[in-house]
């Protein structure tokens, strides 16, 4: 048997009420406009910002991952290209050692 499902707030409040000829709206009753994380639809309602809490730290999670992602190739490409520089550097050094004239010292 399958019964209505009658969601209610756990503050004992509702979101947005007609009353005395003034809408009273809860503060956390808010637009929330973009795209899904888990079925790609477009989400375009109202709902109150404690129930899209989850909704809204999963995608923030699924964004840090990519940026972490990001940031550690960059990390990698500015190793490899320090790594090089290191390496043209000591050469350089080497043959201007080289090519210095040698002192002479005259103890024998």
């Amino acid at each position: 048997m399958n019964l209505p499902v009658q969601l209610t707030c756990p503050l004992g409040h509702k979101c947005e009420e007609a009353k005395d000829n003034v809408i009273h709206r809860c503060a956390w009753f808010t637009k929330l406009s973009g795209q899904n994380p888990n079925s790609n639809e477009v989400v375009d309602e109202y709902g109150c910002a404690m129930a899209w809490l989850p909704i809204l730290l999963i995608e923030n999670a699924r964004v840090s991952r990519g940026t972490s992602a990001a940031v550690e190739s960059f990390r990698n490409e500015v190793s490899k290209g320090n790594d090089v520089l290191r390496t043209a550097v000591i050469h350089d050094l080497i043959e201007k050692r080289d090519s210095l004239p040698k002192l002479v010292s005259n103890k024998e």
